[in-house]
């Protein structure tokens, strides 16, 4: 079996953590690179050695993935795998949004992912071979009052990731979107803590885990699909409500008010929990 290259990011934290921990636990069969802004946390989370790299990266920072690029090659020789997973979101409703944040959230969350992709498919070009995992999130496929700003990031990672799949499929290289709903991480615990009417739709679906993101990832590894959706009857639905999005000046109100009934669920299960 022929070792493979994998690069991940958001690897400090939630899915990437865990993705990258069960690749560790692989390591006859992968060799990694794992890369986040949180360097502390990351080395917290993991040790170096032969077969795992360890660099921060902030994904906005073209000369940084250059970096991490360049040392993926110059120590395993080529990069067969890039699961672009970092991201993040700050919700607000837009006129609430202060404006610097327009800046980070599209930067991190389409910006980053993109120069990834850009960067990482010009070596995978070379190669002949290479598969991109992007993930995105259903509030991509449909436009999400109370989070327009990751909502607009998101579909256009989404678009992007299908646009060059299609672009770069005869060259070898696979591109899968994954739009997950919401994931229990710290990001959803943040939520927990301060959320209010802006993360409302948020929580009108189910709670995902990172093992319901680790299966999605092997699925996309097998088949090499161009998009997976998490749960994929949410995907359809989103996808509906993007074909007529008038529906949701009658459907927003009884949406929100649903999705603040379970959020006010799960934090009083999580607080029951920690006590």
């Amino acid at each position: 079996m022929t070792t493979k290259t994998v690069i991940i990011t958001g690897a400090a934290s939630g899915i990437g953590r865990h993705w990258a921990g069960v690749l560790v636990d692989r390591n006859s069969e992968y060799r990694l690179v794992l890369a986040d802004v949180n360097e502390e946390g990351l080395r917290a989370a993991f040790t170096p050695n032969e077969s795992v790299r360890l660099h921060s990266l902030d994904v906005r920072s073209v000369e940084q993935w250059q970096y991490v690029i360049d040392d993926t090659l110059q120590h395993f020789g080529r990069i067969d795998y890039l699961f672009n997973i970092a991201g993040g979101g700050r919700p607000a409703f837009l006129l609430d949004q202060p404006i610097e944040n327009i800046d980070w959230v599209i930067d991190v969350n389409l910006k980053g992912p993109l120069i990834g992709m850009k960067l990482v498919g010009g070596v995978m070009l070379k190669q002949g071979t290479g598969h991109i995992v992007n993930v995105a999130s259903l509030a991509g496929l449909s436009p999400t009052p109370g989070n327009a700003l990751y909502s607009a990031a998101k579909g256009g990672l989404r678009n992007a990731s299908i646009a060059a799949g299609i672009e770069w499929r005869e060259q070898g290289i696979a591109v899968t979107v994954i739009s997950p709903d919401l994931v229990d991480t710290p990001i959803m615990q943040k939520h927990l803590e301060v959320g209010s009417d802006e993360v409302a739709l948020t929580y009108t679906g189910v709670t995902l885990t990172v093992v319901d993101l680790e299966k999605a990832f092997w699925k996309a590894m097998r088949g090499k699909p161009l998009e997976i959706n998490l749960p994929r009857w949410r995907g359809w639905l989103a996808k509906l409500n993007h074909m007529n999005p008038s529906l949701m000046f009658l459907l927003y109100e009884p949406m929100k008010k649903r999705g603040m009934k379970r959020l006010a669920q799960i934090r009083k299960q999580c607080l029951g929990s920690r006590t």
